[in-house]
């Protein structure tokens, strides 16, 4: 019904202004993609040479020591890090599950590195070493020792350093594939640093190709990880950036991108005193990744502290440390832990949900951050999307407009991530209306849909 008025654009018209519309349909939609995978919240580094079999078992069990020493309970974290913007926090629960994650999986993401965590070394020493880590890994992956993702970090296709990375890549893959019958791990990928131009990347790919095609692997299989740590990464000499046309140049091969803090603060000609994850320069970044990722699927993440929450003194055979030495300790790991805590609080703020730790002893601090994070507010969070959900459904259900759609999907999105971290399971959804086929969908309006149509249904 026209209400009297003839109408100006006939079937036939809107039919062919909106055909091209159409064939982006997916684009327009954010479609996402049936395989999703919750993301890491960390991806722990280590230098090639100290990977060795049970390597990981030991740093989960020094990390959670670590963290039971300086925080072993709830009232010791919330003192320690002493910020009364943190007053709402509920420890009790934080500490909790911090403790039971360092128990039972603290390293969700193992990078072994051949890159900055090892340094250059004599070509023979570097062969031997990709040869040794790829047949641990296989003794790892077999016995189910390891995380869920794991692989390895190369040297750059810089000059200096492409045919080392295509070396170590060669050595490392073969003998893992090799060692493992043909078997790559689960979640298995390639990191490769300083990316600023889609030639790197085609080269990667083109390597990557030809592993997969000698051990009859599915092509594409081998994903990468892209760092960019350059200005030129993020502006190309034309003035636009080129992260997209990174990101087409890996073929589909592209897990995430990374941010390298201290090589991109570096090259913006920052002093070493006032590099840090929180300078403009990198929260500029940060924020032009987003813009230009967002919405592609690829896993976002931000760097590391650098300053390692490590004591200065050391016990010595039977010889216990002194009351001052142990204040010193303190100290250092206080003031290290606050630095981590606050550089992961802003990462989240900023929409990154993963980051780096380079010491075992990062890793309580940062579940701690994260399960603050999303436990601070999920009162409020659940309460506020339902009233969301029903009237949004209220309002499509009688005809009328629902304007605040992107606030749902906010709301939304802060359950999902919270899942993805642990901080908060299906028992702790229920007060929000959401279950957890309703997180799967990942979309506001599709859970406002169904509950429109249920209502209908039972109306």
């Amino acid at each position: 019904m026209n209400n009297g008025i003839e109408l100006t654009f006939n079937p036939e018209l809107l039919d062919a202004v909106f055909a091209p519309l159409r064939l982006i349909q997916p684009q327009l939609e954010h479609a996402v993609s049936c395989d999703y995978q919750p993301q890491p919240m960390h991806t722990v580094y280590g230098g090639a040479q100290l990977y060795k079999m049970g390597s990981l078992r030991k740093l989960g069990e020094m990390a959670r020591l670590h963290f039971l020493k300086y925080a072993p309970d709830a009232e010791s974290l919330s003192r320690l890090l002493n910020d009364p913007a943190l007053d709402s926090v509920p420890w009790t629960s934080v500490h909790q599950k911090v403790c039971e994650r360092l128990q039972t999986n603290p390293v969700d993401d193992y990078r072994i590195d051949f890159e900055d965590g090892y340094g250059y070394r004599p070509s023979i020493e570097e062969d031997s070493a990709a040869l040794s880590a790829a047949e641990v890994m296989s003794g790892d992956l077999l016995c189910g020792g390891l995380p869920r993702f794991s692989g390895i970090r190369i040297k750059s296709f810089m000059p200096a350093t492409w045919l080392r990375a295509a070396r170590t890549l060669d050595l490392f893959i073969s003998k893992l594939l090799t060692c493992s019958g043909g078997k790559l791990p689960p979640g298995f990928v390639v990191t490769l640093p300083k990316v600023a131009q889609p030639e790197q990347v085609d080269a990667l790919v083109l390597l990557l190709s030809q592993l997969e095609h000698r051990f009859d692997l599915d092509d594409g299989v081998i994903k990468i990880e892209l760092m960019i740590e350059s200005p030129a990464a993020l502006i190309s000499a034309d003035g636009t950036s080129p992260l997209r046309r990174l990101l087409a140049a890996s073929k589909g091969r592209c897990r995430g991108v990374h941010f390298g803090t201290y090589d991109y603060s570096a090259a913006c000609d920052i002093t070493a005193d006032h590099q840090s994850m929180s300078h403009p320069a990198c929260v500029w970044a940060l924020n032009a990744i987003k813009v230009a990722l967002g919405g592609t699927g690829v896993w976002l993440a931000d760097g590391a502290t650098n300053i390692l929450p490590l004591p200065v003194h050391r016990a010595i055979s039977e010889k216990a440390l002194s009351s001052k030495e142990e204040a010193a300790n303190s100290r250092a790991v206080v003031r290290a832990w606050r630095l981590s805590y606050a550089n992961i609080s802003n990462s989240l703020k900023l929409g990154f949900y993963q980051g780096w730790d380079l010491h075992p002893n990062q890793i309580g601090i940062r579940l701690a951050a994260h399960y603050a994070f999303f436990l601070k507010d999920l009162a409020d969070a659940s309460i506020r999307l339902r009233n969301f959900i029903e009237k949004a459904a209220q309002a499509t259900a009688i005809g009328g407009v629902f304007d605040d759609a992107a606030s749902g999907q906010g709301l939304l999105n802060f359950f999902i991530r919270a899942v993805d971290a642990g901080a908060i399971g299906e028992a702790d959804i229920g007060a929000s209306g959401l279950t957890m086929s309703d997180l799967r969908s990942r979309s506001f309006l599709t859970i406002v849909e169904s509950r429109r149509r249920s209502d209908a249904v039972h109306s």
